[in-house]
């Protein structure tokens, strides 16, 4: 039988003095595969490795152990949580990482930042990336703050001491809650230079809710910020099911879940008990707190004397719709936070971002210059630069920040912001733009609307 042997490629290189019709080559005898080789690069030709070429590969990097070497390996604030969970027990995991009902004003709100299309601009100069912003009077490095958070400590026994002087050493605001496990002395203590700000709930007693504006503004709080979505509190079931409890309380299960986290366990009972700062020693669940504690009856009427109370800028936290975003301004509100509370009050409630563009319109055309402020559902830098375009002045950070606290204390809440500002560098870059100001709503297409 004769054997077919297919044609060369004319197109192939040939290694000099030989050619596709060489006569010796077809005398030789040799299989295909070996004239094939003739017409390799010598790249791609095999021979036996030499210890010169195999040694910078050898080159094996040396372990690294310890919180420092374990925050540097997370990339995302997603990265962050994952360590969180593995390191915190169950009952403030899930308060910190859960929401209210059946979640879903949550999952809705992060999945807004997931539903947008970038439109970037190419051919501009992006050498340098500008961060820096202006907000309620004051300078901040980036266009992000440290929202409230209460019962921080409970989280990681660092709780607002970390994030306090993590907001200092990064140059933004830090914002503490009424429900804070630290005083506002204390934090003005461990945060002499920076930019603190004081969140305050309206309780039943005026005299005690005025007690706490004069201590914000002795310890040099400059933005008083009242929320106004917790006219009771919400039905936040993992709590329920965890048996949530402040002080957390010591049961059979909380025993069990502390044997495979014993560094948390370690820190909370070596450190000072878990209080609130701003008030009277409590025993209860979260719930009965809030039930108890503040006013349903609150309205506009409340806000006006808050106005007068207080002398520096005040903002109002917990806007979920256009109408109430106006009328807040109208009486006298420096600022406004399109907040539903992290998903964590009203399920199906609306979602900031969503709102974001029609709030921004409306106030423009009021001719307002109140701050527009937006949280809930925040997860990346990439989801702070959405926000920025379509009309938001700044963000807030609540879950972001506790994630990378209760991954590593100071350290993790440093290395969330350090994971943020990168990829709102990288973000802006990318779209072709240098500075906060020149981001608008044609940086951002909402997919679906």
């Amino acid at each position: 039988m004769t054997q077919t042997v297919p044609p060369g490629n004319p197109e192939a290189p040939t290694t000099p003095g030989a050619t596709a019709a060489d006569p010796a080559a077809s005398a030789s005898g040799q299989d295909t595969a070996a004239a094939a080789a003739r017409g390799l690069p010598a790249a791609l030709k095999r021979r036996v490795p030499k210890y010169a070429d195999l040694a910078p590969l050898m080159q094996f990097k040396k372990p690294e152990f310890g919180r420092a070497a374990r925050l540097r390996r997370a990339s995302t604030i997603w990265d962050l949580r994952d360590m969180a969970k593995r390191r915190t027990p169950q009952a403030p995991f899930d308060y910190t990482d859960g929401a209210a009902e059946a979640e879903i004003s949550l999952r809705r709100a992060r999945q807004a930042f997931l539903d947008i299309e970038f439109r970037p601009g190419v051919l501009r100069d992006v050498s340098s990336i500008d961060l820096r912003t202006d907000i309620l009077g004051g300078p901040s490095r980036l266009p992000v703050g440290i929202a409230p958070t209460g019962f921080t400590r409970m989280m990681q026994s660092e709780g607002e001491y970390a994030g306090s002087q993590a907001a200092e050493a990064a140059g933004i605001p830090y914002t503490l809650s009424t429900m804070g496990t630290a005083s506002l002395e204390a934090v003005a203590a461990a945060a002499p230079t920076g930019r603190n700000w004081f969140q305050l709930y309206l309780w039943t007693d005026r005299d005690r809710s005025l007690e706490l504006i004069q201590r914000a503004a002795a310890a040099g709080n400059d933005t008083l910020m009242v929320t106004v979505d917790t006219a009771v509190a919400g039905a936040r079931l993992r709590d329920v099911r965890n048996g949530m409890t402040i002080p957390p309380a010591l049961t059979l299960k909380t025993v069990l879940d502390a044997s495979y986290r014993p560094a948390w366990w370690f820190n909370f009972l070596t450190h000072e008990p878990l209080t609130f700062a701003s008030l009277s020693r409590y025993t209860g669940t979260v719930a009965d707190l809030i039930n108890s504690m503040f006013d349903p009856t609150l309205t506009y009427a409340d806000l006006d004397w808050l106005r007068e109370t207080w002398k520096g800028k005040l903002v109002v936290k917990g806007i979920q719709t256009v109408d109430d975003a106006r009328k807040v301004v109208d009486h006298g509100a420096d600022g406004i936070v399109l907040s539903n509370h992290g998903g964590r009050q009203l399920d199906r409630a609306p979602i900031p971002f969503h709102l974001l563009p029609e709030a921004s319109a409306a106030l423009k055309a009021d001719r307002s210059d109140a701050a527009i402020i937006l949280d809930t559902g925040i997860m990346s830098g990439a989801d702070i630069i959405a926000a920025l375009a379509l009309g938001a002045d700044f963000t807030l950070i609540g879950r972001a920040y506790l994630y990378g606290l209760m991954a590593g204390g100071r350290a993790g809440v440093d290395r969330a912001l350090q994971i943020l500002e990168k990829d709102m560098e990288r973000t802006m870059a990318l779209l072709g733009v240098s500075r906060i100001a020149d981001l608008t709503p044609e940086h951002v297409r909402i997919l679906g609307a």
